[in-house]
This record gives C-alpha cells, sequence and structure tokens, in this order.
C-alpha cells in the first residue's frame, strides 16, 4: 500500500514539474534575448517583456518596478553617418540613472578603416552613471552640462550615439513618469506669429534677441583647450599665437528666420517665401553667418553625412543636421548687416525631432584641434536663444486638444521619403528615359550618333546624380542583407528607409526578369559609368588598349563567382564580417566617400579606375561581386531584345571583337551572363555599311537598281570591190 501511495506521489510530482516547466519559458522577458542585462540589475527577480509606447520592458524585484530595459532603435533610431542607426540597449533605473549602455548593431564605416570598434563601446560606456535628464555635450563646454570627449576622428558616430541614448532615455523616462515635467511642456504649446511683421534692422533685430550672437577670440580658444595635447600643426587656430590673441577665431550670428519679421527683414520677402514653401509644418529654418577663421560648416564635411560642428539643443535632446537640411543663404540688402564671409540656412526637422522653436534652445558650436594623425580633441562652445515672445503666440486649449485629436505621425520611412521627392522625382525621370531608350532601341541603333550622345549623357547622370549626389550605388552588401532578412524576419521598413537604392532595387529586379543584368551593369552602376567615361576620354587620347587572350578571358569570369561565393558563406556566419570584406567593392570609397578616406583605400579605387583606361570595365569583368550575384539572379531572364544572325560567328566576327566586355563568343553567341547591353552589336547589326550580310544585301540593291548601259551601235562601211588592171597587149 505505501508502495502504491509512494509511486502515486511521484507520478503527481512529475506532472507537476512538467505542468510548471513551460513556466521560466512563459515568464522570460527581455532577459531571455540579453541575459547581459543580469549584470545591470543584479538584484532583479525577473523581467518583463519590450511593450507600451514607447516600447520598453520592465525590471522587477519582487513585485516592485526598479528599472526599465529598451533597445534604441525601437525608441529613437537615429541615422547615423552609415545611413543605418546605431542600436543601444540601454538600462535605466527607477531614480533616472542610466545603468548599462551596450552596443548591439552598428555600421559605421569609419569603424572600419583603422578606428578600432572598441572605441564605440567604450565612449557608450562613458554613460553608466548619469542621468537621463544631464545636459550632456560631446565636448563639454557650457556651464551646467556635462562633459564627454567624442571618439577621436569619429565626431558625427560620437554625436549620433549621444543623441540615441539620451533621446531614448528620455522618452522613456517621461512617459513612464520616472522624471518630473519631462513628459510635457504645456497645456497649450505656443506657435510662431505666421502673419506678424514689422520692418526692422540689423540693429533692431539683434537688440531684441531675435539674432543671436557668439564671439570668440583665439584667445578663448586656446584658453579652453589649456592643459590638453597641443597639436603640432603650424596653422593650427586653437594653438597660442603669439601677437594674435584678440584676433576672430569666429564671430557667428544665428537667428530663427521662420518668424516673418525676422525672414522677411534678414532674408528679403520673396527669399523667405521660397523658404516657407521648403518647410512642412512644424518644421523650422536657422540662419547661421560668421566670419573668422574657423568654419562652422566644417572643412572635412561631404555631402551624405552629418556637420559635425554645429547643431541644436533644446531639453537635452540633440539635434543634427544632415545635407539634405541645408539650404543655401544669399546676400541681403538688409541695413546694417555686417558682409560675411560664411552664411548658410538649415532646416530643423519637426518629424521625429521634437523641436520646439517657440521654447528655449541653445547653439552648440564643436571646435576640434587635430593632435595626431587620426586623433583630435574637442571643446563646445554654446550661446542660448529664446524667440522674442511678439512673434509667438499661445493656442487655447480646445485648439491644443483637436491637434492631440489627429493621428499619430506616419512612419519614418515615409517621412524620408517625402523629404527626398524631389530626388525621387528626378530619379523616376531617368529610369523612364531609360525605359524609352529600352523599348525604341531597334530605332535608336540605326542612328548610332544619337546613341553615343544618349549613352554617355546617361552615364554622366548616372554617375553625379545617382552616384556622387545620390549616393545610391548599389553593392553586394545589399544581397546579403535581403537574404539576412528574409532567413530571419523580412520587414519591409528596413528597406524602405532609403528611397533612391528601394526604387533602384525595384527597377533592377524587373529588368532582372526581364532582360537579365547588363541594364544595371550597362547603364545604372556609377562605379561602371566612372570606368567607361575614363576609357572614352582614353581612347580619344589614343591611349592604347589591351585585351588578355579570349581563353584567359573566360576563366577569370570566374573570379567574380568565387568572391560572391566567399561573401555568401561569411554572412551566414556573420553579416557584419560579410560587409567587411565586401571592401573588394570600391564604391563606397570612390562614390559614397568621394575619395574621402584613408590612403590605402583610395589607392585601391583609383588603380582599378586608371586599369579601366586601358582595359574596360576591368573590375565589372572579373572582380565584381555584384555582378555575379545579378547574374545568378538573371540568368533566367524571359526575353532577349538583341538581335543576331546566322551569319554571327560565321564566319563574321566584328561584333565580337567590338563588344566593350567581350560578351560575344567565336561562334557569335552572346553570353548574357557577361552582357552589359551597351548596344553596340546592336549599332553594327543594324549598319549596312558594316554588317557583311546587310552589304551585301546593299551591294546587290544597289546593282539592281543600277541602269543597263546603252548599247553603241558601230556602222561600218562596206568595202569597195577592187577594180581588175587591164590585160597588157601581147607582143
Amino acid at each position: 500500500m505505501c508502495a502504491c501511495r509512494s509511486r502515486s506521489f511521484v507520478a503527481q510530482l512529475l506532472l507537476a514539474l512538467l505542468l510548471l516547466a513551460p513556466a521560466p519559458v512563459a515568464l522570460a522577458g527581455i532577459d531571455a534575448k540579453h541575459p547581459q542585462l543580469h549584470q545591470a540589475f543584479p538584484d532583479a527577480t525577473r523581467f518583463g517583456d519590450i511593450e507600451g509606447t514607447p516600447p520598453a520592458a520592465a525590471v522587477y524585484r519582487g513585485d516592485k518596478v526598479i528599472g526599465y530595459a529598451f533597445e534604441t532603435v525601437m525608441v529613437a533610431p537615429v541615422p547615423a553617418y552609415s545611413g543605418a542607426p546605431i542600436n543601444i540597449l540601454v538600462s535605466i533605473g527607477t531614480d533616472g540613472s542610466i545603468r548599462d549602455a551596450r552596443v548591439l548593431e552598428q555600421h559605421e564605416p569609419i569603424l572600419l578603416v583603422g578606428i578600432p570598434v572598441q572605441k564605440l563601446y567604450d565612449f557608450v560606456a562613458r554613460y553608466i552613471g548619469h542621468r537621463v535628464d544631464d545636459r550632456i555635450v560631446v565636448g563639454g563646454g557650457s556651464s551646467g552640462s556635462v562633459r564627454i570627449d567624442a571618439i577621436s576622428s569619429a565626431t558625427v558616430t560620437s554625436m549620433v550615439a549621444n543623441e540615441t541614448i539620451m533621446n531614448s532615455a528620455l522618452k522613456v523616462a517621461a512617459s513612464r513618469k520616472l522624471i518630473a515635467g519631462a513628459a510635457d511642456t504645456g497645456a497649450a504649446a505656443a506657435q510662431v506669429r505666421s502673419g506678424y511683421f514689422v520692418p526692422a534692422d540689423w540693429q533692431a533685430l539683434t537688440g531684441n534677441g531675435a539674432i543671436g550672437h557668439l564671439q570668440l577670440a583665439r584667445q578663448a580658444v586656446v584658453d579652453a583647450f589649456k592643459g590638453q595635447p597641443e597639436s603640432g600643426l603650424v596653422d593650427d587656430p586653437t594653438a597660442p599665437a603669439a601677437g594674435h590673441g584678440t584676433d576672430t577665431f569666429i564671430d557667428l550670428y544665428f537667428a530663427d528666420v521662420t518668424p516673418p519679421t525676422v525672414g522677411r527683414n534678414l532674408l528679403g520677402t520673396a527669399a523667405h517665401a521660397e523658404l516657407m514653401k521648403q518647410l512642412k509644418p512644424g518644421d523650422t529654418a536657422i540662419a547661421v553667418m560668421a566670419n573668422g577663421i574657423y568654419s562652422f560648416k566644417g572643412l572635412g564635411y561631404v555631402r551624405g553625412g552629418i556637420f559635425d560642428r554645429v547643431h541644436l539643443l533644446q531639453d537635452g535632446k540633440l539635434v543634427l543636421f544632415k545635407d539634405t537640411d541645408l539650404v543655401s543663404m544669399n546676400d541681403t540688402p538688409l541695413r546694417g548687416k555686417p558682409a560675411f564671409a560664411e552664411q548658410a540656412i538649415f532646416i530643423v526637422r519637426n518629424s521625429g525631432s521634437g523641436f520646439d522653436a517657440t521654447r528655449p534652445w541653445t547653439l552648440q558650436l564643436m571646435v576640434n584641434r587635430q593632435v595626431g594623425p587620426l586623433q583630435s580633441i574637442y571643446h563646445t562652445f554654446t550661446r542660448d536663444y529664446r524667440m522674442p515672445a511678439a512673434y509667438t503666440t499661445r493656442p487655447d486649449a480646445a485648439a491644443k486638444a483637436q491637434a492631440d485629436a489627429l493621428p499619430a505621425d506616419a512612419p519614418l520611412w515615409q517621412k524620408v521619403w517625402y523629404g527626398r521627392r524631389i530626388d525621387i522625382a528626378l530619379l523616376l525621370a531617368g529610369l523612364t528615359v531609360l525605359t524609352l531608350i529600352l523599348m525604341f532601341q531597334d530605332w535608336i541603333v540605326t542612328r548610332p550618333h544619337l546613341l553615343e550622345r544618349l549613352r554617355v549623357g546617361f552615364l554622366i547622370y548616372t554617375l553625379v546624380f545617382i552616384g556622387w549626389y545620390g549616393l545610391a550605388q548599389l553593392s553586394v552588401v545589399n544581397i546579403l542583407t535581403f537574404i539576412q532578412s528574409v532567413l530571419h524576419g523580412f520587414r519591409w521598413s528596413t528597406f524602405l528607409m532609403d528611397p533612391l537604392v528601394f526604387i533602384l532595387w525595384v527597377f533592377v529586379a524587373a529588368t532582372l526578369l526581364l532582360l537579365g543584368r547588363g541594364i544595371y551593369c550597362g547603364w545604372l552602376c556609377p562605379f561602371g559609368a566612372l570606368q567607361v567615361l575614363v576609357n572614352k576620354l582614353a581612347r580619344r587620347l589614343h591611349v592604347p588598349q589591351f585585351e588578355v587572350p579570349q581563353y584567359v578571358h573566360e576563366r577569370l569570369w570566374a573570379i567574380k563567382y568565387i568572391i560572391l561565393l566567399v561573401l555568401f558563406g561569411m554572412s551566414l556566419q556573420s553579416l557584419n564580417m560579410a560587409e567587411r570584406y565586401a571592401e573588394v567593392e570600391p564604391f563606397k570609397t570612390a562614390i559614397n566617400l568621394h575619395f574621402a578616406r584613408s590612403w590605402s583605400y583610395v589607392l585601391y579605387a583609383v588603380a582599378l579606375v586608371a586599369v579601366s583606361a586601358f582595359n574596360n570595365k576591368f573590375y565589372c569583368r572579373y572582380v565584381c561581386p555584384l555582378g555575379a550575384g545579378l547574374a545568378v539572379s538573371g540568368r533566367f531572364h524571359l526575353f532577349e531584345w538583341l538581335r543576331r544572325r546566322k551569319e554571327c560567328g560565321r564566319p563574321c566576327q566584328i561584333c565580337a571583337n567590338e563588344c566593350e566586355v567581350k560578351a560575344i563568343n567565336a561562334i557569335g553567341q552572346i553570353n548574357f551572363n557577361e552582357c552589359h547591353y551597351c548596344l553596340d552589336c546592336q549599332v553594327t547589326y543594324a549598319n549596312d555599311k558594316k554588317c557583311p550580310p546587310l552589304v551585301e544585301r546593299r551591294k546587290k540593291r544597289e546593282r539592281a537598281a543600277r541602269p543597263l548601259p546603252t548599247p553603241v551601235l558601230t556602222i561600218i562601211p562596206a568595202a569597195t570591190p577592187a577594180t581588175p588592171e587591164p590585160a597588157k597587149a601581147a607582143d
């Protein structure tokens, strides 16, 4: 009996354990994905799931919440230099302190060119112990601010990481009522009086605070760097200079030109009206004007990057300016306005920034001192600004409630698309032109001079607009990222963040299905366009051309497929590793960074461009993993619009000899895996003075049309019969 009861008890115990076994899995929260959170909260008994707005996971000790953990990409994604946000795991306590901060994912190119990624990890770790409402300034400088030194030679990445951590921490803390007064700034926010205008001159606008002023002498900058390493450069403006301490380092004026009284007086009525057309509701335009030896734009700025010297700060939130936020500012006839060597307008995008122009904000000017080839130190100078009360009005509570009842903001990718709508229109126009060229290619190839002008013009458009301006150079990394996304959770929003790249990929996918890889490689690749243009120039200068033997040429094709296979294998283990080795593509150096990179990368890219002067598209033919990926994807295309004749290759070799990438074999067949769709062979196909079958037909037509020769009658007179001689008389 006892044995039966014992067995029954054991069975019940096992059943209870089986029922309880799923409990840890069901109760597992964010710590299941990020076990390192136990180090930030060693006394936590359990972790909740990510939930709420903004999304964050509560951390419990018993039934009491002791903190929150979240990924910044879910709360405040800030595009970094690479275009993708840095994702940081942040832990905050209920006292408003930052318990932990760790980088989860980043794609910064600057961390692939000699700066160890550990420096980013160390930089992020400096935020541990600070409060979410601390006024942290990269480089420091103003009273009341907390100084954190930037990563040397990576100031943009440093500022983005600062904005990412502090903005997301503020949002989570305010939404969970961890800090007082951070959730809202007032029941009824003020608005700019768009219809208020009073004529004013420079003295009046600077006198009432509508135009702010930051003036620094060289000695003030020297004092700010006192005790720091010296640069050693003879032209370092931050170094002590005997007799030049009172010289102007920078004399900077700044103003919110959104109010008509400031904007119309400072810019002129027409220019202010044109500027207002570029702003969306809630946007703010800040004019910055300066003289001196220090540029507020920055000498190292390149398109596609972020201005690292001038930015705004409001309520602890940093506002950075990108190239798309810059508007040129012309000289204006405002009475009393000094002449400035440098002036520009920056647009503060309201979407996502939360910037309120009617409330106080601070302009920050970061000054850098280079103390080594890859090392710099920084100091930030600040000036506070508040829009004069006469330029603002406060709506009633009813209007505020009505505004709050509007739908939530559109997704971030939609805001990005709207902000680049002009670029999108130009890209769609270019793709339309290319589509028309393809549709009417049979007519165009009969006019070789027209085709040559169209092709050269389009290649220039591809290089300048799609490449250097739009930064829409496709890469094998895009293919690997897409594959990883399909394998590990596909989200359209990931690919919609860059509209030009997304539109290009849609067009390329369609042409791969219809015609193969040649459309992109021959017409839409910026680096390919650069090589073709260089080769055309070289031929005009009679630079000799070199081609490898055909049997070697066909074997060299395999190199790019091997490179693609290696990168694909790496991506299965680590996408970051694959991105690093994808530097075999010179696209980032030659196109995205405009050759503004360390010498080894520049030397590699320049060497490939130089080789193309002697061997057209050498890189595309033998090395490009992107071309290999497109060739594999487009192998089974539906149509072949490139015409051939039975005589091609048997015996005619004209097209094979003229093909710019040698994609036509000895028997006249086009290898569509290697064809770049330049249409040169189609020009020959339609040329009755060059294509042998057409030449023969033309000659037959000419002979048939030639008039028969008129017969010439020659009249020969009949010969006169000879008169017989008379007979002689006989003797």
